[in-house]
């Protein structure tokens, strides 16, 4: 896999201010594990090679357990996410896969019983630019990996 354009290059100043909006969605009312989690969930049901290295990277960097890395394909079934998790990624889900009806009732009542409106506000624009890097990335075809030494990812040793 090759990268077919570098959007940073081609778009300097939009990149600026996606990163810009990217850091202000990490320094809201959700908490980085979370953010982690939706992110990893999101990249992977848009294929995002790119963003899914780079979060597993982080992740297991701020000390996530392995287990649950891989769990979050399969958040559903497994015992090892709380309900505020599992409330999260489902609403996360539901923003990245949009029906054609929208988000169900039952989503929405989930989340809004485990989160404030501010930290659902929150989530919400975490889901967006998550998926807009997703778009980009896969876009673009950014190679897995390519961007560690400079995002400090290489410390996460993975073998």
């Amino acid at each position: 896999m090759s990268q077919r354009l570098n959007a940073f290059a081609q778009s300097p100043e939009l990149f600026k201010k996606f990163i810009e909006f990217g850091l202000l969605v990490k320094s809201g009312a959700i908490e980085k594990s979370i953010l982690t989690l939706i992110e990893i969930r999101a990249s992977q049901i848009n294929g995002c090679a790119f963003c899914l290295d780079m979060h597993v990277k982080e992740a297991k960097i701020h000390g996530e357990r392995e287990l649950r890395l891989h769990h979050v394909a399969i958040w559903r079934e497994s015992n090892e996410f709380s309900p505020r998790e599992r409330a999260c990624l489902a609403w996360t889900e539901a923003l990245t896969t949009l029906g054609a009806h929208g988000v169900p009732d039952e989503v929405y009542e989930r989340v809004r019983s485990q989160l404030s409106e501010k930290e659902l506000s929150d989530l919400t624009f975490a889901v967006m630019a998550i998926n807009g890097w997703n778009r980009l990335n896969v876009g673009f075809q950014t190679v897995p990996g390519s961007a560690d030494k400079a995002y400090g990812l290489d410390k996460a040793k993975f073998n």
